[in-house]
């Protein structure tokens, strides 16, 4: 009888090491193999971290209150690399103009592209379910 429950008991850890693998490496092959640009966006990410953006700028309704949500501007119609290029050169009333390098602006833009394709902004659009998981209303 021990060794029936020993091997359930074995059984039900295999079955449950390779299940959380199954979830947990999924996605992470799934956003390798979408994202070709990762690289350039993960170091867009520390342009935006170095400029510090969110301190006035939210991605995701996350961050600073003074600029708007840059979560969807690379798709925002009228808008798009063309746009934050000289938004990011230029400044505005409020935001001062940056001087970044060439390469600093095209990881800026792949970062602002993969954070576009990742979702939609408004926060007010979610909600939390039972489980405490986020879903879109």
């Amino acid at each position: 009888m021990k060794i029936k429950v020993k091997l359930i008991f074995a059984l039900l850890c295999v079955a449950f090491v390779i299940y959380s693998l199954s979830i947990y490496l999924v996605p992470i092959r799934k956003h390798l193999n979408s994202a070709p640009n990762a690289t350039l966006a993960s170091k867009g990410r520390l342009v935006w971290q170095d400029y510090n953006c969110e301190s006035c700028h939210q991605l995701y309704g996350l961050g600073g209150y003074m600029g708007p949500d840059l979560t969807n501007i690379y798709s925002c119609k009228g808008k798009g690399p063309i746009y934050i290029k000289a938004l990011v050169k230029s400044g505005t009333g409020l935001m001062p103009p940056f001087h970044l390098t060439e390469e600093e602006e095209t990881n800026l833009l792949h970062f602002l592209r993969s954070t576009d394709e990742s979702g939609s902004a408004d926060p007010r659009n979610f909600t939390i379910n039972a489980l405490g998981m986020i879903e879109k209303k």
